[in-house]
């Protein structure tokens, strides 16, 4: 049976952080803070792919008050969250994920954000989309205090 599942996240800006998003390190003078790298568009799509098999957020499997997984890699995340995954014997279908930013230009990485994504989820590029809007200068992600990030996954889970 097909299950589809969405993921949201957001990060303030912060200095002295490198700004990683779908696993790249992307030129800009401030990063995410976060307990993990912080990465946006990779926490997004991993709660994604949790809520289509019923799981709950990252939350509760990455826990910020687990001080053995603080710096950790979302792609590592991605790569746990793909395994639970397997292990269900679930397959993942697609991911179609949007990043909400008025900077850095996200356009330019979007390819690579795609393959990085693809990998850890042991998928073909094609089966990532990754796309950047701003918010019009509306908000606090108008006014560039963070980034935000949504995605929908679609999962072909056994009965």
């Amino acid at each position: 049976m097909n299950f589809v599942g969405i993921g949201y996240d957001v990060h303030r800006f912060v200095e002295g952080r490198p700004l990683i998003l779908g696993g790249v390190e992307i030129p800009h003078s401030h990063g995410l803070d976060g307990h993990s790298d912080a990465d946006v568009l990779s926490h997004a799509v991993a709660d994604a792919l949790l809520g289509a098999v019923g799981e709950r957020d990252i939350g509760q499997h990455f826990p910020n008050s687990d001080e053995s997984i603080r710096g950790i890699s979302s792609l590592e995340i991605l790569r746990k969250v793909a395994a639970l995954l397997k292990s269900r014997k679930a397959r993942l279908i697609n991911i179609d994920a949007t990043l909400i930013a008025e900077a850095p230009k996200i356009n330019p990485h979007v390819a690579q954000m795609r393959t990085r994504i693809a990998e850890a989820l042991q998928i073909p590029p094609a089966r990532v989309g990754v796309k950047a809007t701003t918010n019009e200068g509306m908000g606090f992600l108008g006014r560039g205090e963070g980034i935000s990030a949504m995605a929908v996954a679609s999962v072909d889970v056994p009965e």
